[in-house]
Parts: structure tokens; C-alpha cells; sequence
């Protein structure tokens, strides 16, 4: 009973390792961080048992605060790597910084908003929620304590960023987002605080007048807006992928998905019929259907190399792979497809989440038919060298990829009269056999979702299957 229930579970998927370097530089930011927190109460004279006892205290709170931090960004993206984790301490430990210097200065509106923004576009809205809670409630200098109204602006409008920076799609709502949150942050401080802390004649120190509402608004649009410019250099330098991002990549003018469509045709056609069926399964199940998307436009720009050797770009004259009449050489030139599609990925500065769908939709499968080419002519060779190197699929949309690739020829070969019945068993045959040879181990696919990606798939089918009336030619044809 204990083994049907655990296989009937969702698999753990475990977070990717870090190496111990970048474990050790990582602690030390969070202790370098606990002690800009707390060190001001080291400087209370005279210093007795109890303020040490109240500075260890802070600083241990702040150190594990860290701690959960990191936690909480594994836990939400298990593929998160020790650059954005890097990322997520340094901006901590840039606002502690901050807060000391130009507490006077500067609203933490300004202070908080901006980087909660950056997290939530690259790593997601919980972990950019976690680290507003511990960069709100955490200040270094307790006699620039803020007013209990403004706190909780800050801890709304940071929230509200959190929220929607996860969710929004274009840099064109970026720049909306930059424009309604400092509205409503004046609107609030001006509720809220009074009408008295509003101050357009003093010309002096008009942007850094920390507590004056119109400054402290205007302020925060001004730095919002320099964040959101920003964006691009941070997902260049540590490796985010936001959603504004995946949609540019899935542009289908971008040169590379442009070659594609003009020098594998054939390719680029089965590319854009798993797409539909990916996207639909993806949806099912709730996963990233901007990934996904993006993913499958570039999981074959390997064939680029050599696209008349694939047999969907070929036009039945003839097949290179008769010729060569060597089914060890093939299957080479098949994993050679993955191999430069990889080139390519890194010629074009592809995010490594899209690079990912290049070797893992193909995972480790055999080349069956040339491994069956081979054993014809007898010869004596491991199966081995007619496998994909891999790796198999790390993630769902990997794998409900490399599934959408295995059923997409499969269901169009179908016949049209074919039963749902008939196209469901297809299906079924084709995902049971990519679990039997182990390609979903690493995927984190549940059964119901496993299930759910079947109905799916079935659907798309039944939605392309149509029937065409045959109409009757005129001389002037005028019938569409």
C-alpha cells in the first residue's frame, strides 16, 4: 500500500546543486548582511549584557531571515541557480546598505519597490513577497524608524508589485505598472498622511525631499522607470528569463526562427504543430506556457545544419540516408541535430531554460529504425551508440515536449475516419513507452498530470481533424 502510494504521488524534483564556492560566497553576503542590520546597537555607550544579548538576537534573526529566503527561491524555482540566488542577497544587502546611508534622503518606497519588481519579473512573485517581508521589517538603524502609515504603503504597494511583476507579460505593462503604482502610492501617503506633507514650491532638493508626498512619488516613478530599463542587463548578466523576454524570443521574425522557416520548411511546420499541442497540454496541467512556447519554436534549429537529411524537409526524390547506406553514420548525423542545435543556442545568447528543450526533447530515446537498419545487416554493435546523449527531460514542459514531438507525426498519420478511441491508444502507446524507457524520471510529472496531458493531446487532434467539402469547379472559380 505505502509503495502504490508513493507512486502514485508527484515525484520530488531536487534542487539543482551549488557548488561549495558559490555556497560559501552566498553566506558570507548573508552575514556581511546581519551585520550592517545590527551593528548600530553595538554602538550604544555604555554597552551591557543585555544591548549584546539584543544585537546577537537581531543579527542571528537577520542571518536566518536569509536563510529562509534562499529556501523560499529553491522552493518556488528548483532551477534556480547560484547567480539569481546571488542576486536576491546582493539587492538585500544593497537596500540595508541604503537604508543607512540615505534613510534621510530617500523614501523606502524607492529603497524597496524597485528590486521587489527585478525578483519578481526574473524569480517569481513568492520569492519576491519573501523578500519584502524581510527587507521591510528589517532596519539597521532603529531611530529612522518610519511612520506606521507609510509602512504600510510600502508593504502594499511592494506586494502589489510583487504580485503583478509575476504575472505581467510585456514591457509595455512594465511601463503602465511604473506609472499606476506611484499614482497610487501618492494617493495613499496623501489619505493617509495628510495634504500638509505635499510641497510643489520648495525647489530645493525637489526629488530628494524624503517626506514630502509629491517628491516621494515622483521619486519613486523616476527610479521604477530606470528599474524597468535595467531589466534587460539583469537577465544578460545572471540568467533571468521574465515573461517579456520569452515573448520577444517567440517572435517568429527573430533570424533564427526566420531561417528556419525558409531552409527546413518541413521542420518548421511539425515545429509549429507541436507548439499547439505542448501549449494545449501545458495549459492542462498548469505549467509555463510562455516556456513552453518558446521552447518548442527552438527545439529543432539543429537541423539547420543539414536540414535534407530530415525526412520532413525532404521532397521524395531521394533520401541521403539510402545513399550513405550506413546506419551507424546516420544515427550520428542524427545526434548531430542536438549537438549543433546547442552551437547555435549559444551563437544566439539563448536563455539556458530554452537551450534545455534541444537535448531534452530527444532525452536518451533510441534511433530505432536505424538501430533496426543495423541489426538487418548483422551487424554486432551496442544499442548504445543509436541512443540520443541526452540529458532526459528535467522539467515538465521539457517533457510534455519531447511527448508532443513522439504523438505529433503519429496523430497526423492517423486516418481521418480514426476513432477517439483509436487516436487516445496512440497516444497512450507512445507516452507508456517514454515512461517504460525511464525519459520521465526526472520530469516531475505526476500520473493525473500524465493523464490530464493525454486528454490533451486528443483534443488538439480532434480540433485539426476536419473534413473538407468538395466543391464544384466553375470555369471563373469563383466557389471558396
Amino acid at each position: 500500500m505505502f509503495y502504490l502510494w508513493r507512486r502514485s504521488q508527484v515525484p520530488v524534483k531536487q534542487p539543482i546543486k551549488i557548488s561549495r564556492i558559490d555556497n560559501l560566497i552566498i553566506f558570507l553576503t548573508c552575514i556581511l548582511i546581519s551585520i550592517i542590520s545590527s551593528y548600530k546597537l553595538l554602538l550604544i555607550s555604555p554597552l551591557n549584557s543585555e544591548d549584546i544579548f539584543s544585537w546577537l538576537l537581531t543579527f542571528t534573526e537577520i542571518l536566518i531571515s536569509s536563510g529562509v529566503l534562499i529556501f523560499v527561491s529553491k522552493k518556488e524555482n528548483p532551477t534556480i541557480s547560484s547567480r539569481q540566488i546571488f542576486l536576491i542577497i546582493t539587492l538585500l544587502l544593497a537596500v540595508q546598505v541604503m537604508k543607512l546611508a540615505l534613510a534621510s534622503t530617500i523614501s523606502p518606497l524607492s529603497m524597496i519597490i524597485p528590486p521587489a519588481l527585478i525578483i519578481s519579473q526574473g524569480m517569481g512573485s513568492i520569492t519576491a513577497l519573501a523578500w519584502v517581508s524581510i527587507a521591510s521589517f528589517s532596519w539597521p538603524d532603529p531611530a529612522n524608524a518610519i511612520n506606521n502609515n507609510l509602512f504600510f504603503i510600502l508593504l502594499v504597494c511592494s506586494s502589489v508589485v510583487s504580485l503583478l511583476g509575476g504575472r505581467i507579460r510585456s514591457r509595455a505593462q512594465l511601463l503602465q505598472l511604473s506609472f499606476f503604482v506611484p499614482i497610487g502610492s501618492f494617493l495613499s501617503q496623501w489619505i493617509l498622511i495628510g495634504k500638509d506633507k505635499i510641497s510643489l514650491t520648495n525647489k530645493q532638493d525637489f526629488v530628494l525631499a524624503n517626506g514630502d508626498i509629491f517628491s516621494d512619488s515622483l521619486l519613486l516613478a523616476i527610479v521604477m522607470l530606470f528599474t524597468i530599463l535595467s531589466i534587460p542587463i539583469f537577465e544578460s548578466i545572471f540568467g533571468l528569463l521574465t515573461k517579456a523576454r520569452l515573448l520577444e524570443l517567440a517572435d517568429k521574425e527573430k533570424p533564427l526562427i526566420r531561417r528556419l522557416s525558409l531552409e527546413a520548411p518541413g521542420t518548421f511546420e511539425h515545429t509549429l504543430l507541436i507548439c499547439g499541442l505542448a501549449e494545449e497540454a501545458t495549459r492542462m496541467i498548469g505549467g509555463d506556457i510562455d516556456l513552453i512556447k518558446t521552447g518548442a519554436l527552438y527545439h529543432d534549429v539543429g537541423k539547420l545544419h543539414a536540414p535534407n537529411w530530415f525526412i520532413e524537409n525532404q521532397d521524395g526524390s531521394k533520401n541521403p540516408h539510402d545513399e550513405l547506406d550506413d546506419p551507424i553514420k546516420s544515427a550520428e548525423v542524427l545526434q548531430a541535430h542536438v549537438d549543433e542545435g546547442l552551437k547555435f543556442a549559444r551563437k544566439n545568447r539563448l536563455p539556458k531554460l530554452i537551450a534545455n528543450f534541444i537535448p531534452e526533447h530527444q532525452g536518451t530515446l533510441k534511433m530505432g529504425y536505424f538501430f533496426q537498419k543495423a541489426k538487418e545487416k548483422n551487424l554486432d554493435i551496442n544499442e548504445y551508440y543509436f541512443r540520443y546523449k541526452g540529458p532526459i527531460p528535467q522539467s515538465k514542459e521539457t517533457a510534455i515536449l519531447m511527448l508532443a514531438d513522439g504523438c505529433e507525426a503519429a496523430l497526423r498519420a492517423m486516418n481521418i475516419n480514426a476513432s477517439d478511441k483509436e487516436a487516445l491508444e496512440t497516444i497512450s502507446n507512445i507516452i507508456y513507452s517514454r515512461q517504460k524507457d525511464g525519459q520521465l524520471d526526472d520530469s516531475n510529472l505526476s500520473k493525473g498530470e500524465i493523464f490530464l496531458i493525454k486528454r490533451a493531446f486528443l483534443n488538439v487532434w480532434k480540433r485539426i481533424r476536419h473534413r473538407r467539402i468538395q466543391y464544384p469547379t466553375t470555369k471563373n472559380n469563383t466557389f471558396s
